[in-house]
């Protein structure tokens, strides 16, 4: 099973367009995924489902986890790095079974130029940590909002060949 992660819980985000936009790209390419949007976490995650506690809600979402073998995060930038709703998501899923030796393709991006390469790098030393074996091609979209169109499409020739790119090599991987 493969999942694209949304890495935020901010509602109507660019992150979850763009998790929307490979999905779809994907589909086409012929993989077949399921996207786990951060907003979906139970609102209280930090009380019921951390340092062993195990909710009703989050139980549903660990299955997923359990289940998938390769991972798409798509992780915007939150103040140079990744979103804390995002390390609160990992420390909450069950270690060591939800991500070790596992496959995972990283995308950032952010509202301004550089893509969040900080946050990509960052998450890259937690994945090594979960002994979640990451695609060596990541991908750092910057300047999203000029990226994309109303329907939340990517329209920069480069950034349409490097996804592409990435999205193929993700499919071997």
């Amino acid at each position: 099973m493969v999942t694209i992660i949304s890495s935020t819980n901010r509602p109507g985000s660019s992150t979850l367009k763009l998790a929307e936009y490979y999905k779809k790209q994907l589909a086409a390419k012929g993989m077949e995924t399921s996207l786990l949007s951060l907003t979906q976490l139970p609102p209280n995650i930090t009380e019921t489902d951390l340092y062993g506690k195990r909710s009703e809600a989050f139980t549903t979402i660990q299955n997923i986890i359990t289940a998938t073998d390769k991972f798409l995060f798509i992780i915007p930038e939150y103040n140079g790095s990744y979103p804390g709703i995002l390390k609160v998501f990992v420390d909450a899923c069950s270690f060591p079974e939800s991500f070790y030796d596992k496959k995972a393709a990283l995308v950032g991006l952010s509202s301004g130029k550089y893509g969040n390469i900080r946050g990509i790098d960052h998450f890259t030393g937690v994945c090594h940590y979960l002994n979640l074996h990451v695609m060596p091609l990541k991908l750092h979209i910057g300047s999203i909002r000029k990226e994309m169109d109303d329907e939340g499409n990517l329209t920069q020739e480069d950034t349409l060949r490097y996804t592409n790119e990435q999205m193929d090599k993700f499919i071997k991987f």
